[in-house]
């Protein structure tokens, strides 16, 4: 056999096996919770293992391809109710290669239950009249498994109080305007603000009742549309100060022990401070959404001592972090001891704000967070975990993956909301990853801190920088921290950054 023969003979022996092997399979198929409608099935998976060379996935609904992705989520739109389905997906390699498909099977649409529509109670959408006790007689008024609706049109409105098992879905055009006026957000409510739990006003959406004994008091609720659901921004803000304080302010919506919520396809705007708040929670899903602020503490999601988060296809312009895990404060937060875990954050783009944040209200622990394909602008703070000496605590395992950044920040040393006694212990960090990172946009010259705290039990340790593109100039500074890896962290020449390691053991570069 000749040179040429023999390299052709190769050629076809590999493309032979790519056929016979396909692709490298997906893995961890799910239903998101509470993401099904009576119209619709919403699927997330996590990337093949070795995710090298997978390019898109293939989408099927009873073995029939329907579709095809680049994400690693996808919504099947128009399906009969209370029907039965089987959705499966492969991935697709460069060259074109199918995996094995993985299934779910018998997944069930919603039953179609009774729809409510607003204007049947009066209410009317001229922006001006108060449509409180309209949209709250429809919402008590409303059946399991029914739907309160929202048409075209700005129905202005005080607080509003959602019950289980329930769909508030506003359409397009339609918009839920909260006032301006704190007395249309009475009772003050007694839920958990900037790390402490006391009461503030109401929010315009508010879901349960917060009790740190672990109840769930409201469950199976889903917050719809393609229309926006707008605060009283910093008039109403403002106002509440003025009254009550600075933290006595209610967000847009609130969610207190509660489980299985989803929030979805809505524009949510100008919020008093944070947007969207949950509390003690379980089982939360929020994707497709527009998050607007220019509030001062005008956070995007707040995920707070709650399990079980998922957070995809958002996008973020706030004036304050676009979104921050928290887990109570101080020795409140640390006594209660309930950790916000299971966090998983995807495909979301980060236009303007602080940062994706870990803390700085972090005294009850969080662990098991994965960020995977976000894109961030020109953040203040870039991504961020932000702790102080006094919250104790905890951040471990936390994986950030394939991922646009302009800064990573493990930072000790918070210089705001750091008010009353500290914790017993100083917390630590530990267990981090940050691989396949593009940094190149930054202009920042400190693009990379880690930071711990000065007692070498509390070292900031075990983390590891992988294939981090960096941009000419850039800094890398660690402080106070143990075992910290740094391999192919480069600019574009394949130039090494300069580093600033100070108090620090076993720092390793690659």
């Amino acid at each position: 056999m000749n040179y040429y023969r023999f390299q052709i003979t190769l050629l076809f022996l590999f493309a032979i096996t790519a056929l016979i092997v396909g692709a490298e399979i997906p893995q961890n198929l799910i239903i998101p919770p509470a993401s099904t409608t009576e119209t619709s099935l919403t699927i997330c998976w996590d990337k093949p293992l070795n995710d090298s060379d997978t390019v898109g996935y293939e989408i099927y609904l009873n073995h029939r391809y329907i579709g095809y992705t680049k994400k690693t989520n996808y919504t099947v739109e128009n399906l009969l109710p209370d029907n039965s389905y089987t959705i499966g997906v492969k991935s697709i390699d460069k060259m074109g290669n199918a995996s094995s498909l993985l299934e779910l099977p018998y997944v069930r649409t919603r039953k179609q239950g009774i729809i409510l529509n607003i204007l049947d109670y009066g209410a009317i959408g001229d922006g001006v009249y108060i449509n409180t006790a309209k949209i709250q007689q429809a919402i008590n008024d409303c059946p399991n498994g029914g739907t309160v609706y929202i048409p075209e049109g700005t129905f202005l409105s005080g607080a509003l109080f959602l019950k289980s098992n329930i769909n508030l879905y506003i359409a397009k055009g339609g918009i839920l305007q909260g006032s301006s006026s704190p007395k249309h957000y009475e009772p003050y409510l007694f839920n958990r603000f900037e790390g402490w739990e006391m009461e503030t006003y109401s929010s315009l959406l508010n879901a349960g009742r917060m009790d740190r004994s672990g109840q769930y008091h409201a469950e199976n609720i889903s917050i719809r549309g393609k229309g926006v659901i707008q605060g009283g921004g910093a008039t109403l803000g403002n106002a509440m100060v003025s009254s009550k304080g600075m933290r006595s302010r209610g967000r847009l919506i609130c969610l207190m022990n509660c489980r299985n919520v989803c929030i979805q396809g809505l524009t949510i705007q100008n919020s008093p401070c944070w947007t969207i708040h949950y509390i003690y929670s379980r089982d939360i899903t929020l994707y497709d959404l527009t998050i607007n602020s220019t509030v001062r503490n005008g956070d995007g999601i707040d995920p707070d001592s709650s399990i079980n988060n998922y957070i995809f296809n958002c996008t973020f312009d706030t004036n304050d972090d676009c979104i921050a895990i928290k887990s109570g404060k101080n020795p409140e937060g640390f006594y209660i001891n309930k950790p916000s875990k299971k966090v998983y954050i995807s495909y979301c783009s980060f236009i303007q704000g602080h940062g994706i944040s870990i803390g700085s209200e972090m005294s009850g622990g969080v662990e098991d967070v994965i960020i995977r394909d976000c894109i961030a602008g020109h953040l203040k703070y870039g991504m961020q975990i932000k702790v102080t000496k006094e919250r104790g605590g905890y951040v471990k395992n936390v994986s950030v993956k394939d991922c646009d950044l302009q800064s990573i920040r493990i930072f000790t040393s918070v210089p705001y909301n750091n008010d009353g006694k500290p914790a017993p212990l100083s917390p630590y960090i530990q267990n981090l990853s940050f691989i396949n990172i593009d940094m190149t946009r930054a202009v920042r010259k400190d693009i990379i801190t880690v930071e711990g705290f000065a007692d070498k039990k509390c070292y900031s340790k075990k983390i590891l920088f992988k294939n981090i593109l960096l941009p000419e100039g850039a800094e890398i500074e660690v402080s106070n921290s143990s075992y910290i890896c740094f391999d192919n962290v480069k600019f574009d020449d394949d130039i090494e950054p300069r580093y600033i390691v100070n108090r620090s053991s076993n720092i390793k570069i690659y």
